[in-house]
């Protein structure tokens, strides 16, 4: 008997598999962008994705698929939860896409990653991901993958992602969880939900907010030797000094903010990682806020969203500081090479942050709609 013929066997019903990905717009003008996104990602559920969850006894739907009147939002994210299966197309990192992807991996179930190869989303390069291109040969190869892949899971099991462990408690090698064993107690059915367990996001974030003062702080610090240093040099031009002395005052400029560039970068490189281990725990914690009732969220549901706001504002406020930062040091690495490096450093720190606080932006906006409007 093959995996197929079991699996139907389990249940009268076909288990089901919500696709996420981008879905474009089917009404949009022909030759569009939204046009021919819509008929490119139709083509890969139904020439790669659909044919595949068919061959094990698996029926495949898109969210402009689901039959049922009600609310969109919610009704995706119930099939995001629910679902049997989740395969995502995570080409360019579709902010919807990623923010679904967060809150699917929070629950631990099985889910399958593919995206078209150069526009996969470096925030998710670690979790193995089945690429395709669009020619019909590579996309009967990502066909085959994915069967391989639904093949392997229902056989041996599908394996759970770290955002799940992390928040479930677990670690690699620690073995299953209580529920799995049946070791749960009444108690335990009694504890906290997965929203306590989100200590591991709120250090993370702690963090990030530590990162982020220290960042100003060195910035303010290269801030004031610039100031020093032009000083320094307009007694030199007013004295009119010899352009040797002008010359050896760049290169004791450069010295001096060597060290700071050097801090500041790795402040900043801090920063974005920390931003890039968190995100699919904090767009699942979105999520699961976001489908619950607000009378039943709790105090720890709205400090969450307290701390992301905040953290937002405090990143707004320094972003026009640190881009215009970033210009003045472009600028700088032409009056002499001694600058080069440590004005290398500075300009790559200003753009991983700016970057990484984008992202931030994401997070606060839905954690201003949840909160009940725009409290900024």
């Amino acid at each position: 008997m093959n995996t197929s013929q079991t699996l139907r066997q389990e249940s009268d019903q076909p288990q089901r598999c919500f696709v996420v990905g981008p879905i474009g717009d089917p009404h949009a003008a022909h030759g569009s962008p939204e046009r021919e996104a819509y008929e490119h990602n139709l083509g890969i559920f139904e020439q790669v994705i659909a044919p595949a969850c068919e061959k094990y006894g698996i029926s495949a739907v898109r969210a402009d698929g689901i039959a049922h009147a009600g609310d969109i939002n919610e009704q995706i994210c119930r099939h995001v939860v629910e679902s049997y299966l989740v395969i995502a197309d995570v080409s360019q990192g579709n902010p919807n896409v990623m923010y679904e992807l967060g809150l699917r991996h929070i629950t631990g179930k099985p889910t399958i990653h593919i995206g078209e190869a150069g526009q996969l989303p470096f925030d998710i390069a670690s979790i193995r991901t089945i690429r395709y291109q669009r020619t019909r040969s590579h996309l009967a190869g990502a066909r085959k993958e994915i069967e391989s892949a639904l093949e392997a899971g229902l056989r041996d099991g599908f394996e759970m992602l770290t955002p799940a462990r992390v928040l479930r408690g677990l670690q690699t090698g620690d073995g299953p969880a209580a529920s799995e064993t049946g070791g749960g107690t009444e108690e335990d059915e009694d504890s906290p939900g997965l929203l306590d367990d989100f200590a591991v996001i709120d250090d993370g974030l702690d963090a990030m907010a530590a990162d982020m003062e220290a960042f100003t702080r060195t910035i303010e610090t290269i801030a004031a030797l610039t100031e020093q240093s032009g000083n320094a040099m307009l007694d030199l031009t007013q004295a009119n000094a010899p352009m040797s002395a002008r010359l050896a005052g760049v290169a004791r400029y450069a010295e001096t903010i060597s060290a700071p560039a050097g801090e500041l970068h790795a402040v900043a490189t801090a920063f974005a990682e920390r931003m890039t281990a968190l995100d699919s725990g904090v767009r699942a914690a979105l999520g699961l806020i976001e489908m619950t009732p607000p009378d039943e969220r709790g105090e720890e549901a709205a400090e969450f969203l307290e701390q992301l706001m905040s953290m937002d504002e405090a990143a707004r406020d320094g972003l026009a500081q640190m881009g215009a930062f970033g210009d003045s040091a472009g600028a700088m690495v032409r009056l002499s090479r001694h600058l080069r490096k440590p004005v290398k450093e500075i300009s790559a720190a200003v753009k991983q942050m700016t970057s990484a606080i984008a992202r931030m932006e994401e997070w606060a906006a839905k954690a201003r709609e949840l909160a009940g409007g725009d409290t900024a």
